[in-house]
């Protein structure tokens, strides 16, 4: 193989994976970012329901099962369907404390 076969194709690999790169990783960093902030929508659910559990006058059974389970996908860490369903859970839990105030 002659030395200028060698470079051409050695940079014809590099610039595929430039290419490849760069197109990747917006769509990564975009990913972590929409995970990101499902997440935070989720703790900021949960800490809602927390508070309104804490002030509900009654204890509801079904709330506080909602609470849990939207607590307990918050501790497993999942993509942003579990975050979604985390936060679901935790405004019903949510809602059905308001309702009885």
């Amino acid at each position: 193989m002659s030395p200028s076969l060698l470079i051409w194709l050695v940079g014809g690999v590099l610039l595929l994976a430039a290419g490849i790169v760069t197109t990747l990783l917006p769509r990564l960093r975009t990913r972590t970012r929409t995970t990101r902030v499902a997440w935070s929508r989720a703790r900021a659910a949960i800490d809602s329901a927390t508070v309104s559990r804490d002030a509900a006058a009654v204890p509801l059974p079904e709330a506080d099962r909602l609470l849990a389970r939207a607590e307990l996908l918050a501790a497993e860490r999942g993509g942003t369907a579990a975050a979604q369903a985390a936060t679901e859970h935790a405004r019903q839990a949510d809602r059905l404390w308001r309702s009885q105030s």
